[in-house]
């Protein structure tokens, strides 16, 4: 029978609906099927990150020669993560008893200390508190709203609970880290195998385009955490001469203020914030509660004076050399960006997600460029 050319629209526009369909039934199930093995997904992520970071460092192990032989990849992909296994215990090894020992210092503050000392900038503070906010009521006392709040706290959480949700916590801790380690492995010894992994999942057309998208993301994702490590090696290392040198706060408390406030810097823009904030109120606690009071002599506002003046100083060092070296010439992003991405991603994700906004964004950066090039924004 004779076909006519309608009844041929027809059928290739069923076919084409027919397809259609079978796709969005195909990508609904994959999602869910996504979802439900999110934690999995998540180890395979992290590894990747892992690999993107040690594998220069097993290419330079593979490169070197011994009695005329190359090191096998096998044996550089477990050089490689131990020694990046051994400089993060080198670092813990170091300030964990560092921080702790300021923490035990803190512990043994003298209240009475704290009465001589913040009476006056206290009661200054609740008179203007009690002038700006009328509601508050005359006997308004803002030691007194602070002590309320954390009673509530206590009585209101659920002590078998936290530890229970602790230990939980440090389960599911322990089996993510060998999972990540393991596949890490892998990826590291065999550098094809991420990439075949995800070309498997898109069209042979699009296999050359991907791979290069992921060759570009490695790199720029590997500049970036060089780069985060030299703000934060630099932030912590300013910050620690200036508590050393201005506030007078002695080696082991400047030295474990300033890392930790060089840790902060990891959350774009807000982190540096709330190191500041932190290093404020510890560096207040050490020198007028603690029984062994050490700073410089000077009275409770000077003080809080040159603390925010050293952190502003050092704030403006990572604004203009620091951030604009990481973002503009290692990911190649306009600090604009970084800022609105991390906006986003705050309220999206919360610190977590600011901490990953910038390599996420840089690995969409670049699919975006290999993909929808043509597309103007």
């Amino acid at each position: 029978m004779f076909k006519t050319p309608l009844y041929t629209e027809e059928i290739k526009y069923s076919e084409k609906l027919s397809k259609l369909v079978y796709r969005l039934i195909f990508i609904t199930i994959a999602v869910v099927v996504c979802w439900y093995i999110r934690s999995v997904l998540g180890y395979v992520i992290l590894a990747a990150l892992v690999t993107v970071l040690t594998n220069p460092l097993c290419n330079l192990i593979c490169k070197m020669k011994i009695k005329g032989h190359y090191c096998p990849r096998w044996l550089g992909t477990i050089l490689s993560m131990l020694a990046v296994f051994l400089i993060m215990v080198g670092a813990l090894t170091f300030m964990v008893p560092l921080i702790s020992s300021i923490a035990k210092d803190i512990s043994k503050a003298s209240v009475s200390n704290i009465a001589q000392t913040v009476s006056v900038p206290l009661a200054q503070l609740n008179s203007w508190i009690v002038r700006t906010i009328p509601k508050v009521g005359a006997d308004f006392k803002i030691e007194n709203f602070v002590v309320m709040q954390l009673q509530d706290l206590l009585v209101t959480s659920d002590v078998g609970v936290v530890v229970g949700s602790v230990t939980k916590t440090v389960a599911k801790l322990g089996t993510g880290i060998f999972a990540v380690l393991f596949i890490s492995f892998f990826f590291i010894k065999s550098p094809d195998l991420f990439p075949s992994l995800v070309t498997s999942l898109v069209p042979d057309k699009y296999d050359r385009r991907v791979r290069d998208s992921l060759k570009e993301s490695g790199t720029l994702v590997s500049r970036y955490f060089i780069g985060m490590a030299v703000e934060v090696v630099g932030f912590a290392f300013l910050n620690t001469l200036g508590f050393l040198t201005v506030a007078k706060m002695g080696f082991k408390y400047s030295l474990g203020i300033g890392f930790m406030t060089g840790l902060m810097t990891i959350i774009p823009y807000i982190g540096p914030l709330i190191g500041g904030i932190i290093a404020v109120c510890m560096s207040l606690v050490i020198k007028f509660v603690c029984a062994t009071p050490i700073g410089l002599d000077v009275g409770f506002m000077p003080f809080i004076l040159i603390l925010v003046a050293i952190l502003m100083f050092t704030q403006l060092i990572d604004s203009y050399v620091f951030q604009p070296l990481i973002y503009s010439n290692s990911v190649k992003v306009h600090p604009l960006e970084i800022f609105i991405i991390s906006l986003i991603a705050a309220q999206i994700g919360g610190m977590a997600g600011m901490f990953a906004a910038i390599p996420a964004y840089t690995v969409l950066r670049v699919m975006a460029k290999q993909f929808l090039g043509d597309v103007k924004v």
